[in-house]
């Protein structure tokens, strides 16, 4: 009789894509997994530009996590060049999480999002219901039913189908962190539904060692997350059709000279560009207090991501009609 030999399960690592209309809670969820602040959050659509990569650190695996924009009908050269991205994204990932907001009934933009996925055959998809806290039991029951029929109408075999709430999960860990214990473990709700979203992501990645250093969070570069961190801030509270026409860049990031070792500081010039002269006044605010709320807002975010006192430069541009001009949309880093 043989000896039994009980091996470890092998490590696993790979990327993992949430696709969705816009405000479906992609970048929410990818926070809550990574478990700290790597893609801006909006209620307002197109918020997300750049393709994330949040990383989540386990001992059986590593779940490199790419955010993409929000798949829609494009109106300009920018929201082509978004879609593009997407569409690029879905051919490189190890699986696809389609999210699906539990308090939105199914409309268009999630049938038309979910004929497109129809066609990636080989990629395995889980259907994430976010938002899980909006709603009650039946209306939750109701969209399960929903988005199962979905796949069976377009020949989408579902991975999975799984409820989360990624604001009940930050709730509980800053609760169990203020009382020095980690979150409840196994909770079907809020921080254990994001664990076990990451539970059932993990076997469908490949086997592999960790793509990234233990410790890293993202590989996005610092001025690129300092930039969304600024625009994150601009957004709040202006007009409707103001986010679309709001980008940032960073221009320096320089240490401040002749500080000492134990009190350095960062110092951040960065412009703020906008599309139209009347829209500066908007996010410039009466007496410039919008703005300096602006700088107030996203340097508490900054030096959180950095580490580090930090001085924030802002100024606001006008890049006429940018989101249309391919040259201004280089400029911008589109």
């Amino acid at each position: 009789m043989s000896a039994r030999t009980d091996s470890p399960a092998p490590h696993r690592a790979g990327f993992a894509c949430f696709v969705g209309r816009p405000n479906a809670g992609k970048s929410t969820l990818t926070n809550a997994l990574v478990g700290t602040k790597v893609a801006i959050t909006s209620n307002r659509p197109q918020t997300t530009r750049h393709t994330v990569r949040g990383i989540v650190h386990r001992p059986d695996a590593q779940l490199v996590l790419v955010d993409t924009p929000g798949l829609h009908k494009p109106r300009t050269l920018l929201g082509e060049r978004l879609n593009d991205i997407v569409r690029t994204t879905w051919s490189e990932v190890d699986v696809i999480g389609f999210c699906l907001p539990a308090d939105q009934k199914l409309g268009p933009g999630d049938r038309f999002i979910a004929t497109e996925l129809a066609g990636i055959k080989k990629t395995p998809k889980v259907a994430i219901v976010t938002k899980t806290d909006l709603v009650d039991s039946k209306t939750l029951a109701a969209q399960l039913i929903a988005i199962d029929q979905l796949g069976r109408d377009l020949g989408i075999e579902w991975a999975e189908i799984i409820p989360v709430s990624a604001v009940d999960s930050e709730a509980e860990r800053g609760a169990a962190k203020k009382n020095g214990a980690d979150a409840p473990a196994g909770d079907r709700r809020g921080a254990g539904q994001v664990g076990l979203l990451a539970d059932l992501l993990v076997p469908l990645l490949p086997e592999s060692p960790p793509l990234y250093p233990e410790g890293d969070l993202t590989d996005e570069p610092e001025q690129v997350m300092v930039a969304e961190l600024i625009r994150e801030a601009a957004l709040e509270g202006v007009r409707d059709e103001l986010p679309h026409s709001i980008a940032v860049v960073v221009e320096e990031m320089l240490p401040r000279e002749d500080r000492p070792a134990d009190r350095p500081l960062l110092d951040i010039h960065a412009n703020v560009y906008i599309e139209r002269p009347s829209q500066k006044g908007i996010i410039i605010g009466p007496k410039g207090k919008r703005l300096k709320e602006v700088g107030m807002k996203s340097r508490k975010h900054i030096e959180a991501l950095l580490g580090t006192p930090v001085f924030l430069d802002l100024h606001v541009k006008v890049a006429k009609d940018w989101q249309r001009d391919p040259k201004q949309l280089r400029k911008l880093g589109f």
